[in-house]
């Protein structure tokens, strides 16, 4: 996704550079293999599993499928909310009602993502989610998470801060994107767990 954390130093943009490479080498049916293990392992978690409204998004490219956890969510009478990228890189949110709720929208100088085709709710939706599912490109020990670079889950982390909200904050990765360290700045904030193909990690203190 477009949708992530500052660009930040040479560090981050190897590492990305690096991890992007190795999502490009993966086939399709790799692709949506590890989004069917993502939908059951990531019902592990507790607050998942109970959530009344989760904020997830529509995975794209070689990130992991997202789609049959959406189905997964939205079986279980979960309201879902999918992020709509606006013109400042903010996110706006509306609601995933099933596969014909969204469009393929092309950004000028970004990736085409998948966004939800009904009313936007507003960026402050987010603040009433129970658990948000963030991408990433890795997540290291401490759960710092690596993003793709555009600043979007900042501004919606600091929204959450704002409001005093306090959702479940889960990163949806490949196994071999947990990493021993991910090159943190002042204002990254950890994620409380990530869900891989073969399950779930908690962060202590995140």
């Amino acid at each position: 996704m477009e949708h992530d954390g500052p660009a930040g130093g040479p560090d981050k943009r190897a590492l990305r550079r690096e991890l992007l490479g190795a999502r490009n080498g993966l086939t399709a049916a790799g692709v949506r293999e590890a989004g069917r293990e993502l939908a059951e392992r990531a019902l592990e978690l507790p607050e998942l599993a109970a959530g009344r409204t989760v904020a997830a998004y529509v995975s794209v490219g070689g990130e992991p499928a997202t789609l049959p956890l959406l189905e997964t969510l939205r079986a279980r009478g979960v309201r879902v909310l999918l992020p709509a990228l606006l013109p400042d890189n903010d996110l706006d949110w509306g609601e995933y009602t099933g596969p014909d709720s969204i469009d393929q929208i092309r950004h000028s100088g970004k990736m085409a993502l998948f966004e939800p085709s009904g009313p936007r709710l507003g960026p402050d939706a987010v603040t009433g989610a129970d658990v948000v599912l963030l991408p990433g490109l890795a997540v290291d020990a401490h759960g710092m998470r690596l993003g793709r670079g555009g600043g979007s889950y900042d501004r919606v982390l600091a929204r959450l801060e704002r409001a005093g909200a306090r959702p479940l904050l889960v990163v949806l990765l490949y196994d071999t994107e947990v990493v021993a360290h991910v090159p943190a700045e002042a204002h990254d904030r950890p994620v409380h767990a990530v869900v891989t193909p073969s399950g779930v990690r908690r962060f202590p203190g995140a």
